[in-house]
C-alpha cells in the first residue's frame, strides 16, 4: 500500500558507488530531514554521503498528507505550559522557519498557499479552541476567529490560520535530491545502517568513514533513550473522487479525538479530496477499521463517487511535546539525531535538517537548547512518560499470554495473518493468495515485544516501539535492524 505521491513520480537515480574516503558527514535516511541536512552541509562546502535503507522518500516523507502549517499538533498553549512563554515563542518560530525554508526551496512540486481552518463541534471543543487561539496569539502566530468554514460539517466555532500551504512531498524531495547529486553528493540506496563504531573522532558504519553521523530516521536504530520518550503512531489517509466536483479550497481540521482533516490535491491530472486522521498507536488497533471509519466519515459529508487511494504513515509523539534534535545522548561526540516530530514532520523535519547542519558546522542555532535531546524533562511530561512506558510493559507481557491456540494452520484464510500456537510454539503466520504459509517468530528483534498483524498493509507491527516487518520478516522501518526469524512450518 503506497501513497499517491509514490505512484505519481519517476524515481531519481541515486549514485550507488564512489571513491573510498573520509566524509565530513554520513546522513542516515533520505527523507526530508536527511536531504535538507545533507544539502545544507554540501552548500557549506562539506563532503556528504547519504545512506538509505530503502529508496529516497520510502518512509514518512513519502506517506505524509503534505500539510505545511504555522501551527502544530503540540499546541502553543501546551508548549508554554511545559517550556514557558519564551519556549512557546521559539517553538512557533521554528515551525515558521521550517515553513519558510520549504517556500524558499520549493520548485515544481505543486506548492500552493491555502487558508487553514480548525473548527469545534461541541462545547468542550470550543473551550479547547479558545485555548489554542490564546496560545497561538501569545506566541506571535497569525490566527483569527472565523464565521464561515468551507465544510459541510456543522460547527459551533472556528479558527482561521492564514497562509498555510500544501505540496507534493516527493516532488519536493526529488528537487533536493537532484541538487544534492548535482553538487557531487553520494546517495547509497538499499543500504541499512545498523550502528556506528567511533574511534579517534571518526565514525565507521558499513565501510563508510565520516567525521559526523546524522540519524535522520524517524527514530534512531536499536535500543536507545528515545524508545522511552517517543510513542509510535500510525495515521490514515484516503484520496476520494467527488461526484459533484465541489472540492474545498482550504486545509480543514476538526477538533475530535481522534481527529479528521480534509484538503484537495490534483494528482495525475485528477482532482481528489484527501481525508485523513483516526490516528492510533502502532500495532494497537485494527487498520482496516481505521480506513472503514474514514470512509464512513467522508461519505457522511461529501458526495463520494469512488476511493482512489488509501495509505497510512508513521510518526512519533514525544512525551514532552517537542522534538529531539541534536547530539544523541549516550553516543560518541559527533553522532546526531532528530525524532519526535509528532504529526508535523514537514516543517519540523526541515528545520531539524538546518539545526543539525549548523551544529556540525559549528554555528550557533537559537533552537539548539530547546530541542536538545539531553534537555531536562519538565515535570508536566512525567505522567505521559509513565503512561507510555507502562503501556510498553503491558504489551511486552500480555501479548505473550493472549495468543490464540490452535493445532493447525489450516483455518488461516488466504490473504490473512494471525498469531497462533502450533505444537507449543508461538508463530506469526500469514497465508498468501496462493495458499503458501509465511511463518515467522512473533518476537520483535528490537526489544522482544510481540508483533501484531496489520491486515490493511499486510505487515507485522510492533506495539511497543513501532518497528514494522513485511510478510517475509524483512525490516521495513526501525528501530529494529534485524529481520524476524523464519520458522519452517513443514517440520510440523
Amino acid at each position: 500500500m503506497v501513497s499517491p505521491w509514490q505512484t505519481s513520480i519517476t524515481s531519481v537515480t541515486a549514485r550507488q558507488s564512489g571513491a573510498q574516503k573520509v566524509y565530513d558527514c554520513l546522513v542516515v535516511g533520505a527523507g526530508i530531514t536527511g536531504l535538507t541536512a545533507a544539502l545544507t552541509l554540501q552548500q557549506a562546502g562539506k563532503n556528504v554521503v547519504i545512506a538509505e535503507a530503502q529508496q529516497a522518500g520510502f518512509g514518512t516523507t513519502g506517506g505524509t498528507s503534505a500539510h505545511i502549517n504555522t501551527f502544530a499538533d503540540t499546541t502553543y498553549a501546551e508548549a508554554e505550559s511545559a517550556f514557558g512563554e519564551d519556549g512557546a515563542q521559539l517553538f512557533a518560530q521554528a515551525i515558521r522557519e521550517g515553513y519558510d525554508l520549504i517556500v524558499a526551496w520549493q520548485k515544481d512540486c505543486d506548492f500552493e498557499v491555502k487558508p487553514g481552518y480548525l473548527y469545534a463541534e461541541t462545547d468542550e471543543e470550543v473551550k479547547l479552541l479558545d485555548e489554542i487561539y490564546q496560545g497561538a496569539a501569545k506566541a506571535g502566530v497569525a490566527v483569527a476567529y472565523a464565521d464561515k468554514v468551507p465544510t459541510p460539517v456543522p460547527f459551533k466555532k472556528a479558527l482561521l490560520w492564514p497562509g498555510q500551504a500544501q505540496f507534493h512531498p516527493l516532488k519536493y524531495l526529488q528537487n533536493l535530491q537532484k541538487n544534492f547529486l548535482a553538487g557531487g553528493g553520494l546517495i547509497l540506496e538499499n543500504t541499512r545502517i545498523e550502528s556506528a563504531e567511533s574511534k579517534d573522532g571518526l565514525h565507521m558504519a558499513n565501510g563508510i568513514q565520516a567525521r559526523a553521523v546524522i540519524y535522520a530516521t524517524h527514530t534512531p536504530p536499536n535500543i536507545n533513550l528515545f524508545n522511552f520518550e517517543c510513542a509510535p503512531y500510525r495515521s490514515y489517509v484516503l484520496a476520494v473522487k467527488l461526484k459533484n466536483g465541489k472540492y474545498p479550497d482550504a486545509l480543514i481540521y476538526d477538533s475530535q479525538e481522534p481527529y479528521h482533516y480534509v484538503r484537495t490535491h490534483v494528482i495525475g491530472g485528477e482532482e481528489l479530496l484527501l481525508v485523513g486522521g483516526l490516528d492510533h498507536k502502532t500495532g494497537h488497533e485494527d487498520a482496516e477499521k481505521a480506513f472503514a471509519g474514514l470512509e464512513k466519515y467522508v461519505r457522511a459529508y461529501y458526495n463520494v463517487s469512488s476511493v482512489k487511494y488509501r495509505w497510512s504513515s508513521q510518526y512519533y509523539v514525544p512525551v514532552d511535546g517537542l522534538p529531539y534534535i541534536g547530539q544523541m545522548p549516550l553516543a560518541a561526540k559527533g553522532i546526531y539525531c532528530a525524532t519526535g516530530y509528532n504529526g508535523n514532520g514537514m516543517m519540523l523535519g526541515t528545520v531539524a535538517g538546518k539545526i543539525l547542519a549548523d551544529l556540525i558546522l559549528g554555528k550557533a542555532n537559537r533552537y539548539e537548547k530547546l530541542f536538545s535531546p539531553s534537555r531536562i524533562k519538565p515535570i508536566d511530561s512525567f505522567s505521559e512518560f509513565v503512561k507510555e512506558n507502562a503501556d510498553v510493559a503491558y504489551h511486552f507481557i500480555a501479548d505473550r499470554i493472549n495468543v490464540h491456540e490452535t493445532d493447525s494452520l489450516k483455518r488461516l484464510q488466504p490473504g490473512t495473518g494471525k498469531l497462533v500456537e502450533v505444537d507449543g510454539k508461538k508463530v506469526a503466520a500469514y497465508r498468501d493468495d496462493t495458499g503458501e504459509i509465511h511463518a515467522l517468530s512473533p518476537v520483535c528483534t528490537h526489544a522482544a515485544c510481540i508483533i501484531n498483524w496489520n491486515g490493511a498493509e499486510k505487515t507485522w507491527d510492533c506495539p511497543c516501539h513501532g518497528a514494522r516487518y513485511d510478510i517475509n520478516g524483512k525490516v521495513l522501518t526501525g528501530p529494529a535492524t534485524r529481520d524476524l526469524t523464519i520458522i519452517d512450518t513443514h517440520e510440523n
